[in-house]
């Protein structure tokens, strides 16, 4: 299954990609390397566009993929937004775009958020997301401001 036969919900923007040794590659402007292209990364890449160039979030707050120990079990967030004092402020789970947003994925992102603590915690597929606050109401993902 092709990672760019999804239409997101997402903005279009400048994607780099290239093919390297029979896998496609896509560039990630946060980290600055290039990454496996798979219907995950796709969706993370197209939301970090949308946080940074959107909703105007600093590409300086903006962490991917950190390994965080639950339970002594080692387990890696997609993504956390920093807020201007460096405290977890969103906490984004990323999944593939055909990959149901259901209470395991909701409750996934809500176990990484008991160590992390951050004010709002987002699930996303590309195709739809859910945001809720820290008293779990649904909101909308804030602007940076």
């Amino acid at each position: 299954m092709s990672a760019v036969n999804f239409e997101l919900k997402y903005p279009p923007f400048a994607v780099r990609v290239k093919n390297g040794d029979g896998t496609t590659m896509i560039f990630d402007v946060i980290r600055k390397k290039w990454l496996v292209l798979t219907p995950e990364e796709w969706v993370r890449q197209h939301l970090l566009n949308y946080l940074v160039t959107v909703k105007k979030y600093p590409a300086s707050l903006i962490a991917l993929e950190k390994e965080i120990v639950l339970n002594d079990l080692k387990k890696r967030y997609d993504v956390v937004i920093y807020n201007r004092q460096l405290q977890p402020f969103i906490l984004i789970e990323c999944k593939a775009p055909y990959i149901e947003l259901d209470a395991a994925v909701a409750e996934q992102a809500l176990r990484y958020n008991l160590n992390l603590k951050s004010q709002f915690v987002m699930i996303t597929n590309g195709v739809a997301d859910f945001v809720v606050d820290k008293n779990n109401n649904m909101v909308e993902l804030p602007d940076y401001n």
